[in-house]
């Protein structure tokens, strides 16, 4: 049973003799091109995978700092809501007249 895809491999025909040894050296040649355009592509896709894995590590070391940075601030922002709540139940603060 033979699918119909939009697949490009076509097999090769079959001669009963075997290929000739001119038509092996030319697929050998070809696979051997083939595999060595292979080797480039996949030494540019690990180089290009280290990259996106060193900017990964980078950015979070970023986030993680703007993290405790917010931690810091928000405890810093909290205690100083806190004083002025009790300084204005205190009715404590500078009295000023404007007339």
């Amino acid at each position: 049973m033979r699918r119909t895809n939009n697949y490009p491999y076509q097999p090769l025909n079959q001669q009963p003799s075997g290929p000739s040894p001119a038509g092996h050296d030319a697929l050998e040649a070809e696979n051997e091109r083939a595999a060595e355009e292979l080797k480039q592509k996949i030494g540019a896709l690990k180089s290009l995978t280290i990259d996106i894995g060193n900017e990964v590590r980078y950015q979070d070391k970023l986030l993680r700092g703007i993290d405790d940075d917010m931690d810091r601030t928000s405890g810093f922002l909290g205690n100083t809501m806190t004083r002025v709540v009790r300084l204005a139940k205190q009715g404590g603060g500078a009295q000023t007249d404007f007339k």
